[in-house]
């Protein structure tokens, strides 16, 4: 693991501690370094998703989860937006629908899982399971309580399939919050991200971060890892982003499969 990545690990066992996690870091990194730092990531990431594409045994998912305007869109948009859209496909889940509420709560999710070769990008995911119905009372304690344990069975079948997840929490105060918030009501071009909503959820502020933290501890796993990432530096968050990403696809030691022909026997007038 990485020096630069292993502090925002969450090891298996070790609580998430989020307010002893610094929300704002630079890793002693001038912004300078860490933006070439990043193109060189994301050009290697853009290499191992072809090479990830070709091999075809694998595929990626990649869950990103945080308080309102921590910063998801840009950062998939900044991190694995330059990569090729074919073999890219992110999903969000909002209130389910009537039909989805007809089947267990992993049903949905399910199914937008990526294949063989491809990447999934869940932003937000089955972690609002045990997250938002939690804050909101929406079902009983016993219900949202073993939902734990469902996840992580759950993400164990899809790893054991095939499938690496890598998982970020992206950490911000909650003074950066109302600062980004702000930003929405001050710039007309902004006017369309904010939702009055939001301000009904900012109040839960430390309910959230009490679900956050357990949901980060019981379910961060050898096989699927959660990183809290400080988010307030956006192009630090974009660098550990696409470093733990660079490495996980590293560590799968892919190969371009063997070629079906000689190359060397074929001439092309």
């Amino acid at each position: 693991m990485s020096s630069l990545t292993e502090p925002h690990r969450i090891d298996p066992g070790h609580q998430a501690d989020l307010a002893g996690r610094p929300s704002r870091e630079d890793g002693g990194l001038a912004k300078s370094d860490a933006t070439k730092q990043l193109r060189k990531l994301i050009k290697r990431l853009d290499a191992l998703q072809e090479l990830m594409y070709a091999e075809s045994k694998h595929s990626l998912l990649v869950v990103f989860q945080a308080m309102d305007a921590g910063g998801k869109d840009s950062t998939i948009r900044n991190v694995l937006g330059p990569l090729n859209p074919q073999g890219v496909r992110v999903a969000s889940f909002k209130q389910p629908s009537t039909l989805e509420r007809a089947h267990d709560f992993l049903w949905r999710i399910h199914q937008q899982c990526p294949g063989g070769g491809h990447i999934g990008i869940f932003n937000r995911s089955h972690y609002e399971d045990v997250l938002v119905v939690r804050v909101k009372n929406l079902v009983e304690p016993a219900i949202w309580k073993r939902r734990f344990e469902h996840i992580n069975a759950f993400e164990k079948l899809l790893t054991d399939e095939g499938t690496v997840i890598v998982k970020f929490f992206l950490h911000i105060s909650r003074k950066y919050q109302r600062k980004r918030l702000q930003r929405r009501l001050d710039r007309p071009d902004k006017h369309w991200k904010f939702d009055p909503s939001d301000l009904a959820e900012r109040a839960h502020w430390d309910a959230y971060q009490q679900a956050f933290e357990e949901a980060l501890t019981r379910c961060s796993t050898p096989w699927a890892p959660w990183y809290v990432v400080p988010a307030e530096r956006r192009w630090y968050r974009n660098l550990i982003v696409a470093k733990v990403l660079v490495d996980t696809l590293e560590s799968l030691k892919m190969q371009y499969p063997e070629p079906k022909i000689d190359p060397a026997t074929i001439q092309i007038d």
